[in-house]
């Protein structure tokens, strides 16, 4: 079971089955982003709740390399977190198992991803049509986790006149899953136009488990104003975090009433930057390493005041002595504050 609560006068805390922490903020799975070098970093910055990228539950796609990437996770920092997708409740109940074995401490069903491949599979949110199905993998995942808490994440819905949310948490929680993500659009929205925070409210009022708010969580200004809109237990943040690994702590500070940790300066920014690219070089090897790190790099100039010709240089360097050096020359400017 999950709760929230105040205690020990430490600000409001998360439980997932016998995960129990002090913070309410979790970083999304995103694919292709949320690998373990990243996790890792984000970790060193405070982060509490991270989700893996997605792995795939058809056994006949796990000797990939991506998907032997996705799966590396057994000795990483607790509470492991990861997420599985597919259409088949037998399918996803053997990979819940097979994660588990690896290390998975906690399982999250994929049932929020609007990519037209995972979609087109019967997977993510195209499960949201289907609420018997829904309820038949649900009930499968949790029965083959046993102690290992189950948790979901879904949209509002496959479309605005297909929006079925409330009665997907309302099946979730009859299953025995510990906590549900909502993303505020419908996979028809995939990421375009409002939030409907209010959407996500009535989803909380409809069920006792645990409810994460997510979407165009980007600050703690609103973060604190969706949490009192919605009256959720969290907030999941997603893109915002990509090049600002900080963020997660301070979301968590203000949601605690504690003082911000000030941004980083430019020369701390580029000390993490060379942790960063320098963790993807060693998990995915020099070649492959060099060339993911260049969308972080992205990410990270992004928020700075940085010449765009640098970022540019930056993406044609093709060795990670190089791209050290190239950020250790980077201009210095003082970061732009949240």
């Amino acid at each position: 079971m999950s709760s929230l609560d105040d205690h020990c006068g430490g600000g409001p805390s998360l439980q997932i089955g016998p995960y129990r922490r002090d913070s309410t903020v979790i970083v999304a799975p995103m694919a292709g982003v949320t690998d373990r070098p990243f996790r890792d970093l984000v970790r060193s910055f405070g982060a509490e709740w991270l989700v893996s990228e997605m792995v795939t539950s058809d056994p006949a796609l796990w000797g990939t390399r991506k998907s032997l990437n996705r799966m590396r996770f057994i000795d990483e920092g607790e509470p492991r977190w990861v997420q599985i997708a597919g259409g088949d409740a037998q399918m996803l109940a053997h990979a819940a198992q097979v994660n588990i074995g690896l290390g998975a401490q906690i399982i999250d069903i994929n049932m929020g991803c609007p990519a037209k491949k995972v979609c087109n599979k019967a997977a993510g949110s195209a499960l949201l049509r289907d609420e018997r199905l829904v309820a038949e993998i649900l009930d499968a995942v949790v029965g083959a986790a046993g102690a290992v808490p189950v948790t979901l994440k879904i949209r509002t819905g496959w479309s605005r006149e297909q929006r079925n949310a409330e009665r997907v948490a309302r099946i979730a929680e009859s299953a025995g899953v510990a906590l549900l993500t909502v993303h505020g659009r419908t996979r028809e929205d995939r990421f375009a136009g409002p939030v409907d925070y209010d959407a996500i409210g009535r989803v909380k009022a409809a069920v006792s488990i645990p409810v994460i708010a997510n979407g165009d969580i980007t600050d703690s200004a609103t973060a604190q104003r969706v949490l009192a809109l919605t009256e959720c237990d969290g907030v999941m943040v997603g893109r915002a975090v990509n090049g600002r690994p900080w963020l997660i702590r301070q979301l968590t500070e203000v949601l605690a009433g504690k003082k911000i940790t000030p941004e980083p300066n430019s020369g701390e920014i580029k000390q993490v930057l060379i942790a960063h690219i320098t963790g993807l070089a060693q998990f995915y090897g020099e070649d492959s390493g060099v060339r993911i790190a260049r969308k972080h790099v992205g990410w990270y100039l992004r928020e700075q005041q940085v010449p765009r010709d640098f970022l540019k240089g930056f993406n044609t360097l093709t060795g990670l002595a190089a791209q050290v050096e190239a950020i250790n020359q980077m201009p210095s400017h003082e970061s732009v504050a949240a």
